[in-house]
């Protein structure tokens, strides 16, 4: 285990969040993961996929427990360079098209190359300029001649949004993609707390790839450790003006534990116990069906995998000004590296139904 300085969630957060990596394309991002893990962990390593592994021994080693958060982002792929030098494009992920209009982009062909979202002023349109313009009737200025473009962008090329994250008032942040880089430093800050306590069951840190286009990641990884027990990290839906009460959860007070058909129960029971144990904030949040989360994939790999979900409040998801409260992320690190320090040595007995 190496001992150079490890980044503050901050500024981790920070940096994940400006980096890219959209779905399939996790590489560029993956070094960033890879350096920080090392400072915390006894082995890191990735697989053919892209997931990449942190691995902290227990000091039983009997059981494997899984973390599970995935670093990828959604993002836009060039689809055709026009004979004018415009770029169309398509999604990767779950894109909404209302936020497109008017972004920054980078688009990473054989160099980034900077450019803008436009269309259409409504001024020239005659459509409704009461909706949402199209995807279609959408281009990617870069301000270079076709030639020029040809030299350095191809169809296929990945875009990704080009967005700094912000300090907002109360210890609030907004950026891009941290949905679900925020769960990448929900594993960090575990992987610190279980430097500080003794935990008997060994411990493996997986920042998955693909989640956003099919849960990919974790369904390979899952079944390459096969562990005895897991949690996934994500972000969950907080409440805004707007949401007019479809919506409970709140930033700030607490990280999210779910319940419902894809979560174990004993794995529910026992991070509100320790919530409650350590006077750590939490909230509810009852899934009926489906999560879409990692968790979806984890629970049902191999012979199956007792499974819980811990998400981060997360408001204006699957936009460029993703909000959350960085209180909420630390608590949610600290939840983990709880929970896993309580499980019992017979921990196989103790997760069976």
């Amino acid at each position: 285990m190496q001992s150079a300085q490890s980044l503050s969630p901050k500024d981790f957060l920070i940096k994940l969040s400006e980096n890219s990596g959209v779905s399939g394309y996790e590489n560029s991002l993956a070094p960033l993961v890879i350096e920080e893990f090392k400072k915390l962990a006894v082995q890191v390593d990735t697989d053919s996929f892209g997931n990449i592994y942190a691995h902290r021994k227990g000091r039983m080693g009997k059981y494997k427990i899984m973390l599970a958060a995935h670093m990828d982002e959604i993002g836009l792929m060039v689809k055709e360079i026009d004979e004018r030098g415009f770029l169309r494009f398509t999604t990767v992920g779950g894109v909404d098209p209302r936020i497109l209009l008017s972004q920054e982009v980078i688009i990473h062909g054989k160099t980034p190359i900077l450019g803008v979202i436009g269309s259409v002023p409504p001024h020239l349109s005659a459509t409704d300029s009461d909706k949402a313009v199209k995807i279609d009737d959408m281009g990617i200025d870069v301000g270079l001649s076709l030639e020029k473009i040809k030299e350095t962008i191809s169809v296929g090329d990945v875009i990704t949004f080009k967005r700094n994250t912000i300090d907002l008032l109360n210890g609030r942040m907004a950026g891009k993609s941290i949905d679900d880089r925020a769960g990448v430093v929900v594993m960090k800050v575990c992987l610190e707390e279980l430097q500080k306590i003794h935990h008997n069951h060994d411990v493996i840190a997986v920042a998955t790839t693909q989640e956003e286009v099919g849960l990919r990641g974790a369904i390979t990884s899952t079944y390459t450790l096969n562990p005895d027990c897991a949690i996934a990290i994500d972000v969950t839906h907080a409440t805004t003006p707007d949401t007019k009460g479809m919506v409970e959860t709140e930033l700030g007070k607490g990280p999210v534990i779910a319940l419902g058909p894809n979560f174990h129960p004993v794995v529910y029971e026992e991070l509100v116990r320790v919530a409650k144990e350590n006077r750590l904030p939490y909230q509810i949040n009852p899934i009926p069906g489906r999560s879409g989360t990692d968790a979806w994939a984890i629970q049902i790999t191999q012979g199956g995998v007792p499974t819980g979900l811990v998400s981060i409040p997360l408001r204006y998801m699957h936009t460029t000004v993703e909000t959350l409260d960085l209180q909420d992320v630390i608590q949610a690190g600290k939840l983990l590296a709880y929970f896993i320090a309580g499980l019992p040595e017979d921990l196989e007995e103790k997760i069976c139904y």
